[in-house]
């Protein structure tokens, strides 16, 4: 794992982002703006002793810089008031911005993070289509969908490598990967060892299936987020690269506000598709969140 690091970030970079693995992760929290006001939270929150800080990048978000007591057994938590979620993950809704009067489909949505707040940016409208293929996974979903009270949406058991067989067009997609979680050392040390090569292979043979199955999906004009928690080129920049090489009407899009380092064109000595520098990584050791990566695709009209 650290050798690939040293290949792709150089000698000093790989070096900082080990020792920013070891810091441990600020917590954070989603206010559900469906149910609350962020002042109103804020406030509500700060009288128990808790201390927020607002977070740039989401206007609906806060770090909590001191807890007074468990985060996810605060009645405000229990009423669906807020969702426990880390920025990284936040930003996968706010940069695929869906709209009320869309249709919009989350490939891999347990256990909800993302999906909640995807309704909660369309209001509670249009049409959120949820898919996960692990039953073990669904119960988590629908509970935090009724606990954030979204209305919205149609939960469906099934793999997203089928959704063409659903036979209908999406204006967004969100594709959160599952991955190797390369990113997330800093939430679960133990991901230093139990990943292996071979682990990546099998993820990139998956990722670049439900790819496929989502751009397959879109209508024209509509874009697709892909991301994932890892910051292996293998499961980005190469799974991206090879599955666009061989589609004409699709290209890769500026993110419209600058979040992280831009995207890696050439890697292992590989020259990738240009406009993948429009794709964006977060590293530990600068944007102090997880490791994550975000590359927005549109179907050309």
């Amino acid at each position: 794992m650290v050798e690939r690091y040293v290949q792709f970030l150089g000698l000093d970079e790989a070096i900082d982002l080990l020792k920013a693995n070891e810091r441990p992760l600020t917590p954070s929290i989603r206010v559900n703006t469906l149910k609350i006001s962020p002042l109103n939270l804020r406030q509500r929150l700060e009288k128990k002793g808790f201390e927020l800080e607002p977070i740039k990048w989401i206007p609906h978000g806060f770090k909590v810089i001191k807890e007074s007591y468990n985060l996810g057994s605060s009645h405000e938590f229990l009423q669906g008031y807020y969702y426990l979620q880390n920025i990284a993950s936040m930003l996968s809704a706010v940069i695929l911005d869906p709209k009320p009067t869309e249709t919009v489909i989350d490939m891999c949505a347990a256990p909800g993070s993302k999906a909640t707040h995807i309704a909660q940016l369309m209001e509670n409208q249009g049409t959120l289509i949820l898919l996960d293929r692990n039953k073990n996974r669904i119960p988590a979903l629908e509970i935090n969908i009724r606990r954030l009270g979204i209305i919205n949406s149609v939960v469906l058991n099934m793999d997203a490598i089928k959704l063409p067989e659903l036979n209908m067009k999406a204006d967004k997609i969100l594709l959160d990967a599952p991955c190797t979680g390369e990113g997330l050392i800093r939430q679960d040390p133990l991901r230093k060892k139990s990943k292996k090569k071979r682990d990546i292979e099998k993820m990139a043979l998956i990722q670049r299936k439900l790819l496929n199955a989502g751009l397959n999906t879109l209508k024209p004009g509509g874009t697709l987020l892909y991301c994932t928690c890892s910051i292996a080129p293998e499961e980005n920049e190469l799974v991206i690269d090879d599955t666009l090489k061989n589609l004409k009407n699709f290209s890769i899009i500026d993110i419209s506000k600058k979040y992280g380092a831009k995207g890696l064109t050439k890697v292992f000595g590989i020259k990738l598709l240009e406009n993948l520098k429009y794709s964006q990584r977060l590293y530990p050791h600068i944007h102090d969140t997880i490791g994550f990566y975000f590359c927005l695709i549109r179907k050309v009209n």
